[in-house]
């Protein structure tokens, strides 16, 4: 087994090694020798190179063995990159795990789990001695007795058990407290945890919440330089971070003695991955839990319908509420009746786009001294536009992208940025133009005349406001950006006296299996930021009062609302009452895929259809003008596993035929029109 003046390493020679190709039909392990000098640097989990078909590659050294199955010669580690065992073995059993579940490849699963290296960091202090032991500074957990089975999960944790919930956080709660004081918890019973939360704004309210644990927990998000980022997660790694609190991908981080995983708004979008093979934060979290027997809280102030799925399968429980506690916490709601409906005679109010009932509310907020929040679907001045005359899009004459107006009555295109000093109707040859929805910002303006002399504050994607004084003033803010408002200190009820929901109809007039759900979900926020109602607090979405989010709102029943989705999706047989996969590219891509997949029985075949409108076409290359297709295949969610092992034959068998065109494979795709 000698090579030149290599020899093999005198205990478990053959290593299995995973080559980060990220191709279908090469994803497996393979065996390489371990020559003597590298021995004691190639441990499981390292990172290595290595020669594959005559290149060198990265890998990781996944286990060590004796002997080989394989017949052939084998080749030789290049070098060990790196002693430090990075993939630890159970993020390495959760990769493929989720791979599997995902139709793809394990190596595009790990570069997600696994941060690039930072040699300088990585050579620091590798000290993985433990802090002093941490005291619960809330051990009876006194703020989660409105909560039925909160008490309990808390114990069921701390007692090394894996309990598994969907939380719904009452009206007005200060969920990073609760949830800092469940983490607290877990920690002073000597257990990990990993609580993932949408975006940085999420991030930095848990992580101030988290403060007295000090060192013992540490923060992960794509905003931190790859120094930082690589730090904090090597802390993990060894030992001396306990809590990992961070983004999508933080849910795989390799926190010691895991006992409680936590997912935060699982319904925000913005947990979606954008990168193959495009696995929820939720659902690793689900698969980690049931491989790591740890602990599971999936939490907001809503409930999706994937959430519901778990609970009502048996596998997950509720902890919900008392009714007494929502009456006691939650502010009045209310959505427009027929009476109500009417705008007023006064034209500023006219201008605002708000009933008169609901500028009368917020009126008395202001005179109150409490500030009043204006929820806007969308950021900008006008960014939709149509023809005046026959109500057609606003097209780019360039690109064909959707017109905009910015403030200073400029119009534009939102795909190229081409100004275009005259549109002009391409169906009637009008010049005349429309708002079809109005921003934040020209918003924020006609609510400034409405309201004379009130401050008024605009927060959105561009313009971020983490929180206000809780003080009169009008705060306008697109969906995510919404202020909290600051506590005075003095103990006294603080929150937005009115929150008005405007244009509600951007939300439920999407084309989108999940509208009636982000909508709720999103109304479910805004609401849980007003004061109670015997303090003054109102909502009111403009919307009719019978919609059955807005119905569960006036209720404050996320529960129910997420059962009625559920049993409509199992009617009409979407997810996630059935497992659904999504295939996108060219239609001669979308025909040679279909040929070379083998399907289980009972899978039904919808397509191909045009890809959906918003929806981004898979990347590479398309000829000019060429068309992108969809088809969606499903199958019940018991042979889910199923389809998507016959997906990932299938890209195994079209990778290694080198068949061409760019292709886009989904399983459980959060769009699916």
């Amino acid at each position: 087994m000698e090579s030149g003046s290599r020899t093999p390493a005198p205990k478990l020679p053959v290593a299995q090694v995973l080559p980060m190709l990220g191709l279908a039909h090469l994803d497996r392990p393979f065996d390489y020798l371990v020559d003597a000098e590298q021995d004691a640097d190639a441990v499981p989990g390292a990172r290595l190179r290595v020669r594959f078909s005559g290149r060198l590659v990265d890998a990781f050294l996944l286990s060590r063995h004796g002997t080989s199955e394989h017949d052939g010669k084998l080749g030789w580690i290049d070098r060990v990159v790196s002693p430090e065992p990075v993939l630890a073995p159970e993020v390495a059993t959760l990769c493929r795990a989720v791979a599997d579940r995902y139709a793809g490849t394990m190596s595009d699963v790990v570069r997600l789990a696994v941060p690039p290296r930072h040699a300088r960091t990585e050579k620091e202090d590798p000290s993985s001695a433990d802090p002093a032991p941490f005291l619960d500074p809330c051990p009876e957990l006194p703020d989660w007795a409105d909560y039925r089975g909160g008490h309990a999960f808390a114990t069921a944790v701390a007692e090394g058990r894996a309990p598994r919930a969907a939380w719904q956080a009452a009206p007005g709660e200060n969920w990073p407290l609760r949830l800092a004081e469940m983490i607290g918890h877990a920690v002073a019973s000597g257990r990990g945890v990993i609580a993932v939360v949408p975006d940085q704004r999420d991030l930095d309210r848990l992580e101030l919440a988290c403060a007295p644990l000090g060192d013992r927990c540490v923060t992960l998000a794509a905003g931190l330089g790859p120094t930082a980022r690589y730090r904090r997660w090597l802390a993990a790694l060894r030992g001396t971070a306990r809590v990992v609190l961070g983004t999508r991908s933080a849910v795989f981080a390799p926190v010691h003695d895991l006992g409680l995983v936590i997912v935060w708004d699982d319904g925000d979008p913005s947990l979606d991955e954008p990168r193959a093979p495009y696995p929820h934060p939720r659902e690793v979290a689900v698969l980690r839990s049931h491989q790591q027997q740890c602990g599971l809280l999936l939490g907001g102030y809503g409930r999706t319908t994937e959430a519901q799925a778990l609970v009502a399968a048996g596998w997950a429980h509720g902890i919900t509420a008392d009714r007494a506690a929502v009456r006691r916490r939650g502010p009045r709601v209310q959505g427009i009746a027929d009476e109500n409906r009417a705008i007023g005679n006064d034209p500023l109010v006219r201008l605002a786009r708000v009933p008169e009932f609901a500028f009368r509310l917020a009126r008395t907020s202001l005179d109150a001294g409490q500030p009043v929040l204006i929820s806007v679907p969308r950021r900008g001045y006008l960014p939709s536009l149509a023809c005046a005359k026959c109500r057609t899009h606003a097209r780019c004459r360039s690109c064909h992208g959707p017109l905009a107006m910015a403030e200073d009555r400029v119009v534009a295109c939102r795909w190229c940025g081409r100004v275009d000093p005259a549109p002009r109707c391409a169906a009637c040859g009008s010049t005349e133009i429309r708002a079809r929805s109005i921003g934040a910002a020209r918003t924020a303006e006609e609510l400034g005349r409405a309201f004379r002399g009130v401050p008024v504050v605009t927060s959105d994607g561009s313009r971020l406001v983490d929180s206000v004084s809780d003080e009169a003033r009008l705060v306008v803010a697109t969906p995510g950006a919404e202020p909290v408002v600051a506590a005075t200190g003095d103990g006294a009820v603080s929150g937005y006296g009115t929150v008005i929901a405007v244009d509600t109809w951007a939300h439920l007039d999407r084309e989108d299996l999940r509208a009636d759900e982000d909508a709720a979900r999103h109304w479910f926020a805004i609401a849980a930021l007003a004061r109670p109602a015997a303090d003054g607090g109102n909502v009111v979405l403009l919307a009719d009062n019978d919609l059955p989010p807005v119905q569960a709102l006036v209720r404050w029943d996320p529960v129910t609302f997420a059962e009625e989705q559920l049993s409509q999706r199992a009617e009409l047989g979407f997810p996630p009452a059935v497992t659904m996969a999504s295939v996108d590219g060219t239609p001669a891509a979308i025909r040679q895929f279909l040929d070379l997949l083998e399907l289980p029985e009972d899978t039904g075949v919808l397509g191909p259809v045009p890809l959906p409108r918003g929806v981004r076409a898979p990347a590479g290359e398309l000829g000019a003008g060429e068309e992108v297709e969809r088809v969606l295949l499903r199958v019940d969610r018991r042979h889910g596993r199923a389809l998507a092992g016959a997906l990932g034959r299938a890209q195994a068998r079209r990778a290694g035929a080198h068949d061409g065109g760019p292709l886009r494979v989904q399983v459980d795709p959060p769009t699916i029109g």
